[in-house]
């Protein structure tokens, strides 16, 4: 195979899947739900490479870190993610295939992990 070809397939096999830098998942760029997949459906980790979904114009190349879940008014989970290199914060539309488990471990960490004592909270 000559080197042309080698390097246009290997193009060709990144547009269709990406390794996560989390959890090394090789994980597919298609997903129920998304039209832009970026992020892990097992850790639910991404990588900062767009400014705006799907234009991979963002220099960083970081990992963001799940923070926490935000609900459209229609009812559709999105991913918080923060960049552990620049600190940008971006949503993302949660994908059919994410992970229930790790989408609801990050959904109840502000109740397991509060910002303050439980004991301030008193009856109105």
């Amino acid at each position: 195979m000559s080197r042309n070809r080698s390097r246009r397939a290997r193009t060709e096999a990144r547009a269709e899947s990406f390794r996560c830098l989390h959890c090394g998942l090789d994980v597919s760029m298609t997903a129920a739900g998304t039209g832009h997949r970026n992020h892990c459906p097992n850790c639910l980790w991404s990588r900062h490479l767009d400014d705006t979904p799907g234009d991979r114009a963002a220099d960083c190349g970081a990992r963001m870190e799940p923070l926490a879940i935000s609900v459209r008014g229609d009812g559709e989970w999105v991913l918080v993610h923060r960049c552990t290199g620049c600190g940008v914060l971006h949503t993302n539309r949660t994908a059919g295939d994410d992970n229930a488990l790790q989408l609801t471990r990050v959904a109840v960490r502000p109740l397991a992990r509060p910002p303050f004592p439980l004991e301030r909270l008193t009856a109105i």
